[in-house]
């Protein structure tokens, strides 16, 4: 007899989270081991309160437009759970027939995925439960990047390489763009792959890796100011100062839920009265993680390959992992998946490693660049400057 699968989304979605969705459907309606499929609509949520969506006879062509599709077609949160609440989900699928169960996420979503494992393993029921990884942020632990990371980091350096053509063409001003990240600057140090050659990239990078100044961010300024009139300079929202107080504090905060402060008109302001210059905030926020129109090639067949993998993988017996990605070796590009202990994921932040920041502590390194290259795709189309 065949057992029921349901697939769960967590956390912000990004513009591939939805090809995650496709790889799981399309593999799972071919596999006669899978009765019926189910998503849980918005979430955790949604599941405890039995409000599923039933997917098993989608056609093919609705499910190919899930790869075009920005956001999550079945909803997403960032539910708040306790003890009581695994205890619950548990019953509700074993009501349903559910011994498959898909978690598709980041940090938060991971640790609810492990959590869930856990406690199906105390009550000794025979659930499976896997995870999908999933993050614009590209800090879970263990993969060597994540599916939503490509796609965030190709609209981050395609924009800040318009902008600065926009910059050099009136330079008259400052500006300051805030990339999205928190803790882990992957997405802010993307905006290096703008221009290989360095005309259209940025003048400055501050990563939430290092600990910020504004004294050495205005001396910064200040230096390329004396050889360029106008620049650009990308920072992350998270950035922190040496005591690790957010250089702005935030609006909102409810455990990881951090609305950050507007960073980018800070700095802009901060060079207006310090420096006596133009200055100017640019803030992308969710467009950069929503964009479907810069989406890269690399991470759509990455989150339907993570996707696919996680069903092979609880079809197999396989419980409590996640599925990662790994390099294959040589020059040539190209992954390969492992299962990993769920354990080694849950709630461990993967940030910028130093190999992968300048001296300077403004910028990034060349092995930053030949390390996301691959994921993001071309960058923009050939432009053409007479000056």
């Amino acid at each position: 007899m065949a057992d029921n699968l349901i697939v769960i989304h967590g956390g912000g979605p990004t513009a591939v989270i939805n090809s995650s969705l496709y790889g799981v459907l399309t593999f799972a309606k071919k596999d006669e081991r899978v009765g019926k499929i189910y998503a849980a609509k918005n979430g955790t949520g949604g599941l405890l309160k039995e409000d599923f969506i039933d997917l098993t006879d989608v056609s093919d062509e609705r499910l190919e437009l899930l790869k075009q599709t920005p956001g999550t077609a079945i909803g997403t949160s960032r539910d708040p759970l306790e003890k009581e609440d695994y205890e619950k989900m548990i019953d509700i699928l074993l009501k349903h027939g559910i011994k498959y169960v898909l978690f598709n996420g980041g940090n938060g979503t991971m640790d609810t995925c492990g959590k869930l494992c856990e406690a199906c393993k105390k009550l000794g029921k025979d659930i499976y439960v896997m995870g999908i990884p999933k993050t614009m942020d590209n800090d879970l632990a263990i993969t060597d990047h994540s599916p939503g990371f490509g796609s965030a980091a190709r609209y981050i350096a395609t924009s800040v390489r318009e902008l600065c053509f926009d910059v050099e063409s009136l330079p008259i001003h400052v500006v300051v763009v805030e990339a999205s990240g928190r803790n882990a600057g992957w997405i802010t140090a993307a905006s290096a792959l703008a221009d290989k050659e360095g005309r259209y990239a940025p003048d400055l990078i501050y990563l939430p890796e290092v600990p910020f100044s504004e004294e050495r961010f205005l001396e910064d300024v200040r230096e390329k100011l004396k050889t360029k009139k106008g620049i650009v300079v990308v920072v992350s929202e998270g950035l922190s100062d040496k005591e690790g107080k957010p250089i702005v504090k935030p609006i909102f905060q409810v455990g990881r839920a951090t609305y950050f402060g507007d960073i980018s008109s800070h700095l802009a302001n901060l060079v207006i009265k310090e420096l006596g210059y133009k200055a100017r905030g640019e803030k992308p926020g969710l467009l950069g993680r929503a964009s479907i129109t810069l989406q890269s090639e690399i991470d759509v067949e990455e989150a339907i390959l993570v996707g696919i993998e996680a069903v092979k993988a609880v079809l197999n017996g396989e419980n409590g992992k996640m599925i990662a990605l790994s390099r294959n070796e040589g020059n040539e590009y190209g992954v390969h998946t492992t299962a990993v202990d769920i354990k080694d994921v849950m709630m461990f932040e993967k940030k910028l490693p130093e190999n992968f920041i300048n001296e300077s502590k403004n910028g990034v390194t060349e092995d930053f660049i030949k390390w996301c290259e691959p994921l993001v795709g071309k960058i923009g189309n050939e432009m053409v400057s007479f000056k």
